[in-house]
């Protein structure tokens, strides 16, 4: 199929995102079990205040999630993840001036946030799981699809790939074509390689390199490497000590054009980001 090229203008819900530059997403994990913070946020009121601290350092966006996704999490129901992002993401809807992604796979979860006022799908699982696509279609919001193999319980079971960067893009693209025929239009689409998901550490530091290349699909795209494994095991670091690391992927992302940053650590990464963008504009 043919794409077209990147917007600069994404409508999300009530708000628009500007992608003529890059954003920082704030993480808020709403679980008891993800692999950085699980369980600091499962209050209604410190959720909430945490959310407001990002938006404070900088983020536009939240990232709203109720399920883990690290390797060997539980599988939790509809029911149980709705109740956890629900509340927040009407709290944050409410009172304050940022876009809502909510990071879910789930169909139910994708149509009763959009109600709420979310304004951004960010799916790991590319809207495959089954109602997924039509629910995505039905609100009408942006969607955020993430390369990955299998799901989260097994996807570092020896991941391999012939050729890692045109997999992922292939995948990628499938996985656009599918939107476009349940009806969410290519401008309603950003790109998350996936780094992480189904990958070894060589995988994701060679898929980082080469990540422009994905440019050519036409859509902006979405970079989380945020504490992740990849920073840990290339310098020896526990996940409380990722930062620096962090931060030299952020500044690499911006500069092989990604819009949107998915971390945790906000107020440094939108220093790097600021940073940059004030040396690219200079004369």
């Amino acid at each position: 199929m043919t794409f077209v090229s990147s917007p600069t203008r994404l409508p999300c819900g009530n708000r628009v995102l500007d992608l003529s530059h890059t954003h920082v997403m704030g993480i808020l994990n709403v679980t008891p079990d993800s692999f950085s913070d699980g369980g600091r946020f499962r209050q209604l009121d410190a959720a909430l205040r945490h959310a407001e601290a990002m938006v404070a350092a900088g983020a536009t966006l939240i990232d709203v999630g109720g399920e883990s996704t690290r390797p060997g999490a539980r599988v939790v129901s509809p029911l149980e993840e709705l109740e956890r992002v629900a509340p927040i993401v009407e709290r944050i809807a409410r009172e304050l001036d940022v876009i809502i992604s909510v990071d879910t796979s789930t169909p139910t979860v994708m149509r009763e946030t959009a109600r709420l006022g979310a304004g951004l799908i960010n799916d790991v699982r590319s809207l495959q799981r089954d109602g997924a696509l039509d629910a995505a279609a039905a609100t009408g919001l942006p969607v955020c699809l993430m390369h990955m193999l299998g799901e989260p319980g097994n996807m570092q079971d020896s991941p391999d790939y012939d050729d890692l960067v045109g997999e992922v893009s292939g995948f990628l693209a499938e996985r656009i074509a599918h939107c476009v025929i349940a009806g969410i239009g290519p401008e309603k689409i950003v790109l998350d390689p996936g780094f992480g998901f189904a990958k070894t550490l060589q995988h994701n530091l060679s898929l980082f390199k080469h990540m422009d290349a994905l440019h050519a699909l036409g859509r902006p795209l979405l970079v989380g490497v945020s504490r992740k494994s990849m920073i840990g095991q290339a310098l020896n670091r526990p996940v409380g000590e990722r930062l620096y690391g962090g931060l030299a992927l952020a500044a690499l992302a911006v500069t092989k054009g990604a819009r949107i940053l998915r971390v945790h650590d906000v107020a440094e990464t939108v220093d790097v980001v600021r940073m940059i963008a004030a040396v690219e504009s200079a004369e």
